[in-house]
């Protein structure tokens, strides 16, 4: 299983990229609770701490595209470290007014999360380039998938962290300059600064005038709202059952989960095509959200939570070889910035929507709103089966190709995005 790994840990620029990546999108993994905490340690309301880290996540998912698609026109670097630049100063000047002045407060975080630079989208842009061979470009999304469960663990673990050791108000600051140093080491990279998008046909749409990506995101959204239920009706699951260290307990499982579960993924090459692949995937994994309706104690159900996110790392990790396929000339980035919005957006969804299915019927309820929504998930990738294996068939690799899936006479592989 590691040699696979390994492989793509020697190739040159490999680790600065993944490391700059996930050092680059630490704020981003840890705005929201280190926002909470800040609020809460200047006496603000939860009310409050919720509405600035809505206005965060709303804002984030508004401009990843956005910047994106700027990237595609412009290259990475006068993109990513400027925006990296903005956001942090931004959050700098937050933690230092805090919130006497509630606008200006809602405009900086706003600012904040709206100039977080598309760092997970330019990342697997550049895989292709880096890596060069297919299966080890599959290799390295599975990765991907799998460093960012452990991003999403680690981090509000160092936001903690910096609390206790100084300040919630120093724990913004502190996190969002690491965050700058991380994009800053991605786009002095030689892959970052020799990247460039193909050329590509203006359109408004962009991206989204692809139907293969349109039906991918319509199946991911429902997928990041099974999981945004998820997390509401743990909480209530919790409060029966030993309250907060029961919560984190299943939060860790369902972590852990989905990092077993990507990481075995990604240790094999796969064949066959992917959107069917995908939909096996999918379909497994909202058959294991359905086994949370038993609420047994808190020990198995930790056992169920670990099952349940099995299969999330790998559904992503196949959906982003499909991204790549059917992202129109020249959007590559942009395409990969929707489906991180689409994904976030569900997972939004899905906490509001959960949040008054709980109190109505109660924690059973809110799991079954998790297992409602893998399988429209599914049916979505059934119904839209013709369109997603449009480019469909053995992919082809060519060390200068361009991204060109739909505009080729035969599907390929994108692995080259330079000029």
């Amino acid at each position: 299983m590691a040699i696979g790994y390994l492989e793509i840990l020697r190739a040159k620029h490999a680790v600065r990229l993944l490391v700059g990546t996930l050092v680059g999108r630490l704020p981003n993994a840890t705005s929201a609770i280190a926002i909470v905490l800040f609020i809460r340690a200047e006496g603000g309301s939860y009310s409050l701490a919720g509405a600035l880290a809505g206005v965060y996540g709303v804002a984030n998912a508004v401009g990843q595209p956005l910047l994106g698609r700027l990237v595609d026109l412009y290259g990475q670097p006068r993109v990513q470290l400027p925006s990296a630049l903005v956001s942090a100063l931004a959050m700098t000047v937050f933690a230092l007014t805090g919130t006497g002045t509630l606008p200006l407060a809602y405009a900086l975080i706003a600012v904040a999360g709206l100039f977080t630079p598309p760092l997970e989208g330019g990342l697997r842009a550049l895989w292709p380039s880096v890596l060069r061979k297919e299966d080890q470009v599959h290799t390295a999304y599975a990765m991907d998938a799998v460093a960012q469960e452990v991003m999403f663990t680690v981090g509000p673990l160092l936001v903690t962290l910096c609390v206790a050791l100084w300040s919630a108000e120093a724990a913004l600051i502190i996190l969002n300059v690491i965050g700058v140093l991380g994009a800053l080491s991605v786009v002095v990279s030689r892959p970052s600064r020799a990247w460039r998008s193909a050329p590509r046909e203006a359109h408004w749409l962009g991206a989204l005038r692809s139907p293969g990506l349109i039906a991918l995101l319509g199946a991911f959204l429902f997928v990041g709202l099974a999981l945004g239920a998820i997390t509401v009706a743990s909480v209530s699951y919790a409060d029966d059952h030993g309250g907060d260290s029961t919560y984190g307990w299943l939060m860790a499982a369902i972590g852990l989960g989905a990092l077993v579960g990507g990481t075995v993924y990604g240790a094999r090459q796969w064949g066959g095509a992917p959107e069917r692949r995908l939909r096996v995937l999918v379909a497994l994994l909202a058959v294991c959200y359905l086994p949370l309706m038993l609420m047994p104690d808190a020990v198995a159900m930790t056992a169920l939570m670990a099952l349940a996110g099995v299969f999330l790392a790998p559904c992503i990790a196949c959906a982003f070889i499909l991204v790549d396929r059917h992202a129109p000339r020249g959007t590559v980035t942009e395409a990969f910035s929707w489906l991180v919005t689409t994904f976030t957006v569900g997972a939004s969804v899905g906490t509001g929507l959960a949040g008054p299915v709980v109190e109505w019927g109660g924690a059973v309820r809110g799991f079954a709103v998790s297992g409602v929504a893998g399988g429209v998930a599914l049916l979505v990738l059934l119904a839209t089966g013709r369109v997603l294996a449009a480019t469909g068939g053995g992919t082809v690799v060519e060390g200068g190709s361009e991204n060109d899936r739909n505009g080729a006479p035969e599907p390929r592989f994108s692995t080259g995005h330079q000029a």
